[in-house]
């Protein structure tokens, strides 16, 4: 089977998606003659032209506007935007037009419209392009969040987010693009993953390990070094936020009777105290200890590379988390 990177299944799924429907664009800062800041793009506007791979000026409210309008008509835009930070420009358009402009029209319009980008900490990057939005765009009815961590996912869940009808908020891990995974050929339908369906990455008997995008990693790395002491852990990985998959965490941890959610964001209010939120309320008779967070720093991120570390969680971290919930330490 072909083992492909994260950035070459994001580039398959839209070329094979653009191919398949004429009505499928993409717009975004240098996704054309650039191929993309992270080159995900590469490729697309030799083969599709200037009429479907739009090179959009630094304005993200504008061509996020863009992209609801022509979804109302009938396109299906794919809005890369070239760090979900500067999405932060186009919010009125996301949150009070794209995803309410179905209800609000009593159903008259769809917005079938992806807006997808890099997300999360880089490295040295600063705090103000470093940020994990994730919980904020989770919390608004009418958006779809989604966030792989593997090449595979990244590729089913964004074909799938194209043809989807609903605004898709579609963010990749700013880390992952160079991460490799196997990918099988096939054809246009093939490979399809449905938004909303999770996956367990390593199957465990001992604890309950709870990521996304880039913390699954994490998370596998931890159970490899936990696994050396006999601490077999089940990793879980949601896949989509919103719509989340509560039963393959629910059935996982009552499984284990343990639980640590992972997450890059910060602990106010992040995501994984929804989480944590579901497991209680499904699981309370079946969990044998607290459940555990592991969360960056309530801080806003340093630029310095040794204090970047030291503010994300890193697998010293998660294992420490799994033997407090052992009762280890």
């Amino acid at each position: 089977m072909p083992v492909i990177t994260y950035r070459e299944a994001l580039n398959r799924a839209m070329r094979e998606e653009m191919i398949r429907d004429p009505n499928v664009f993409v717009m975004g800062e240098e996704v054309g003659h650039y191929n993309g800041a992270y080159k995900v793009t590469q490729g697309l506007l030799q083969d599709f032209s200037e009429r479907r791979v739009i090179d959009a000026p630094i304005a993200e409210m504008g061509f996020a506007g863009i992209g609801v309008g022509a979804a109302m008509v009938g396109l299906r835009p794919i809005i890369e935007f070239m760090t979900f930070n500067f999405s932060l420009v186009a919010i009125d358009q996301i949150v009070n037009n794209a995803a309410k402009i179905y209800q609000m029209s009593a159903g008259q319009f769809h917005i079938p419209i992806v807006f997808r980008g890099p997300s999360g900490p880089a490295v040295q990057v600063g705090s103000q392009h470093s940020q994990a939005l994730e919980s904020m765009y989770a919390h608004v009815p009418g958006l779809k969040v989604v966030m792989p961590s593997t090449a595979l996912d990244a590729k089913g869940l964004l074909k799938s987010a194209i043809r989807d009808d609903n605004p898709v908020v579609f963010m990749e891990g700013e880390t992952l693009y160079n991460t490799t995974w196997e990918v099988p050929d096939g054809g246009p339908d093939d490979g399809l993953i449905p938004i909303g369906v999770g996956d367990i990455k390593r199957v465990g008997a001992d604890i309950t390990l709870v990521a996304w995008s880039k913390m699954v990693w994490t998370c596998l790395d931890a159970a490899r070094v936990l696994a050396e002491e006999g601490i077999d852990c089940e990793v879980v990985d949601p896949r989509t936020l919103r719509p989340l998959d509560v039963d393959i965490i629910v059935n996982s941890v009552k499984k284990t009777g343990r639980c640590v959610i992972v997450e890059i964001g910060w602990p106010v209010a992040g995501f994984g105290a929804e989480v944590a939120y579901q497991v209680q309320r499904h699981c309370l008779d079946a969990l044998d200890a607290p459940i555990e967070r592991v969360c960056s720093d309530d801080v806003p991120m340093p630029y310095a590379k040794n204090l970047e570390d030291e503010v994300q969680p890193q697998i010293k971290d998660v294992v420490a988390a799994v033997k407090r919930a052992l009762y280890l330490e």
